[in-house]
C-alpha cells in the first residue's frame, strides 16, 4: 500500500509531500489544475519514460519518491529478497529527472536499473486512465487476467508442465534423428577411436614422453656429467675418501676442543648425504644410455600426438578428453533404435497428459469466463453503458504443438452500445469507455492483481448524475479489497472517497505553480460544493455536498 508520495520540481508542482491511507483516496481540482500529475508521478516512478519538459521551468531536476507498506504484497516481499535489495520490511522508489534529460532510479536508497523499477513498481501499483489502458487490449494479459479470476494455477501448472516435458523430449529425438545414419556415426567413431586409443595420451604418458625424449636428446651430455661426477665423488682419492680423512683428524683433537665434536657431527651427516647422492648418481648412470632407435621411436610418438591435436582441432593435452568424449557418444548410439522407440512411446505419453491437462484448462476457462463476462456486463451497465454487454471468447491455437498456455488464448469481446455485434475490446472501445470497462473488470475480480495500490485517471469521464454516484460507489467498494486512487471531476465520485485532496494552481512571481493539499471534512464540503456549483459556491450547493457525503 502506498503510503506517502513526495514531488519536487516536476512540472507545475514545486514541492508536495502527501500521505496515504487504506480505501478510496480521491484527488480534485479545477481542469487544468494538474490533478493528473499525481497519476503522472506514480508513471514516472513506475518505469515510464522521463521527458526533460517534466522538470519545473527554472529547476535543475526533478525528484519523485514513494513510499510502500508491504504488509499486503507479498509479491513484493518476495522480488525484494530475491533481489537482495530488501530492508527491514521497507520500500521507497525515487526516481530523478535532470533538465538534460537523464535519469536515474533507486529502491531501498540502492542504484537500479530502469527495469528492475519497473519490474517492482508493477507489483505494487497499478495505473488506470483514459489513455493508458494498453495492458488490457493485450491478449495474453487477458488470458492472464481470466486465469486470475478463474483460481486454477494446478491446471496452468499441469498444462505447461506436460508440453515442457513434450518438448524436451522431442528435442532430443530431433537431436538423435540429427545425426543422420547411425551405423555410419557408429562406424566414423570406431575409426577415431581405434587411432586415439592406439596411442598413450593421459597427461601422465605424454609428460612421461616429454621426458623421454628430453633424456634421450642428451644422454650425451648426461653420461658424460655423470662420469665426471662419480669419479669426483667415489673412488680411493675422491671426495667422499677424503672427507672420512679429514673427520679422523679432527676426532683426534676433541679431547682438547670438545666444539669439534659438533663439526664432526655436522660432516658425518654430510658424509651420509654424500653417500645417498653417489649411490643415486650411478643408478642414474646405470640408467643411462646412447640408444639412437630408442629416440627416434620417442620423436615418431611426439610427431603421431601433434598429428592427431591438428586432426582433432585441440591441443595435445586435450586429446584424451576428446578420446573419451567419442567413447561416451558411440556408447550412447549403441541403443539408438532402442532409444528412439522409447522416445516415441514418451512423447506420445506427453502428449495426451498435456491434452488431458488442456481440456481440463479449457473447461475451467470457459465456466470462468461465463461467470467473468456476466459481472461485467451487470456492472457495465451501472457504469453509463446500458444495453453494452461482454464476452470472453476462447479462441483455439493453431500451431497444433502442446502450448504451456493451454489449447487457446482469451479475447475480450465488448458491445458498447445495444444492437450492435461484440467486438475485440482494442478495436471498439474508446477512451472514456475503457476506462470504466477497467473499473468493471476490477470490480469483478475484486483486485486479484498482484499490486496492492490501484490508481484510476477520470476513470468518471463523459458520465454524470446517477452514473457517476454508481462509479463512485464501485471505486468505494473496490477500495474495500485494495488501496484505491482515483482522480476526478465528478462530486459523487469524490463524495465516495474516505480521503480527499485538492489540487490548485496559480501563479507565483510570474511562473505558474499547483499546489496539493489534503482536506478535512469542512473542507470536502467546500471543494464538493465547488465541483456541484462551480466558482460561486451557494448555501444550496454546500447543503447538497453535505448531503451527498452522508451519503453511505
Amino acid at each position: 500500500m502506498l503510503t506517502r508520495l513526495s514531488i519536487r520540481d516536476f512540472a507545475v508542482v514545486a514541492q508536495a509531500d502527501l500521505e496515504f491511507g487504506p480505501g478510496l483516496t480521491v484527488v480534485s481540482g479545477e481542469t487544468g489544475a494538474g490533478k493528473s500529475l499525481l497519476v503522472d508521478a506514480l508513471g514516472f516512478l513506475s518505469g515510464a519514460r522521463g521527458d526533460a519538459g517534466a522538470v519545473r521551468h527554472g529547476a535543475q531536476r526533478a525528484e519523485l519518491s514513494a513510499e510502500f507498506a508491504l504488509g499486503d504484497c507479498p509479491a513484493a516481499v518476495a522480488w525484494l529478497a530475491e533481489a537482495d535489495l530488501d530492508e527491514d520490511g521497507a520500500c521507497q522508489l525515487r526516481r530523478t529527472l535532470r533538465a538534460d534529460g537523464g535519469s536515474k532510479a533507486w529502491i531501498n536508497g540502492r542504484s537500479v536499473t530502469l527495469a528492475q523499477l519497473a519490474e517492482l513498481a508493477g507489483l505494487l501499483v497499478e495505473i488506470h486512465g483514459q489513455h493508458a489502458q494498453q495492458a488490457l487490449l493485450v491478449r495474453p494479459q487477458q488470458t492472464r487476467l481470466l486465469d486470475d479470476f478463474a483460481r486454477h494455477p494446478a491446471l496452468l501448472a499441469a498444462t505447461a508442465d506436460s508440453a515442457g516435458r513434450w518438448k524436451s523430449l522431442q528435442q532430443e529425438r530431433d537431436a538423435l534423428l540429427a545425426r543422420g545414419d547411425v551405423g555410419e556415426r557408429q562406424a566414423w567413431l570406431r575409426h577415431q577411436l581405434d587411432e586415439l586409443q592406439a596411442q598413450p595420451l593421459d597427461p601422465a604418458a605424454l609428460a612421461e614422453l616429454d621426458a623421454g625424449h628430453r633424456r634421450q636428446a642428451h644422454a650425451a651430455a648426461l653420461i658424460s656429467a655423470c662420469d665426471t661426477a662419480l669419479d669426483t665423488l667415489g673412488g680411493d682419492d675422491a671426495l667422499g675418501a677424503r672427507l672420512q680423512h679429514l673427520r679422523g683428524g679432527l676426532q683426534r683433537e676433541i679431547d682438547h676442543e670438545p666444539r669439534l665434536a659438533d663439526v664432526d657431527a655436522m660432516l658425518d651427516a654430510a658424509a651420509i648425504q654424500l653417500d645417498e647422492a653417489l649411490a643415486l648418481l650411478q643408478r642414474i648412470r646405470d640408467d643411462l644410455d646412447l640408444d639412437p632407435a630408442a629416440l627416434v621411436e620417442i620423436e615418431r610418438q611426439l610427431v603421431r600426438v601433434q598429428d592427431l591435436a591438428r586432426k582433432h582441432r585441440v591441443t595435445p593435452d586435450k586429446l584424451a578428453a576428446h578420446r573419451d568424449a567419442l567413447a561416451a557418444e558411440l556408447e550412447s548410439l549403441a541403443d539408438a533404435d532402442a532409444r528412439l522407440q522409447r522416445l516415441d512411446r514418451d512423447i506420445a505419453t506427453a502428449l495426451a497428459d498435456w491434452d488431458t491437462a488442456a481440456a481440463a484448462l479449457s473447461a475451467s476457462r470457459r465456466r470462468a469466463g461465463d461467470a467473468l463476462a456476466g459481472a461485467i456486463t451487470d456492472l457495465m451497465d451501472a457504469l453509463g453503458m446500458q444495453g453494452g454487454c461482454f464476452e470472453v471468447a476462447l479462441e483455439a491455437n493453431t500451431t497444433g504443438t502442446p502450448d504451456p498456455l493451454g489449447g487457446e488464448r482469451v479475447e475480450f469481446l465488448v458491445s458498447a452500445n445495444p444492437g450492435q455485434p461484440p467486438r475485440p475490446l482494442r478495436k471498439v472501445a474508446s477512451g472514456g469507455e475503457l476506462s470504466r470497462i477497467s473499473l468493471a473488470i476490477e470490480v469483478a475480480t475484486q483486485g486479484q492483481d498482484a499490486a496492492a495500490t490501484l490508481v484510476f485517471d477520470e476513470v468518471d469521464a463523459g458520465i454524470g448524475g446517477a452514473v457517476a454516484a454508481a462509479v463512485g460507489a464501485k471505486l468505494r467498494a473496490l477500495g474495500a479489497a485494495k488501496q484505491v486512487l482515483c482522480v476526478t471531476h465528478q462530486p459523487q465520485v469524490a463524495a465516495a472517497g474516505h480521503a480527499q485532496y485538492r489540487v490548485s494552481k496559480a501563479a507565483k512571481d510570474g511562473i505558474t505553480q499547483s499546489s496539493v493539499v489534503a482536506l478535512d471534512a469542512a473542507g470536502r464540503v467546500d471543494e464538493i460544493a465547488r465541483m456541484l456549483g462551480g466558482a460561486d459556491v451557494s448555501k444550496e450547493a454546500r447543503a447538497a455536498a453535505k448531503k451527498l457525503l452522508e451519503t453511505p
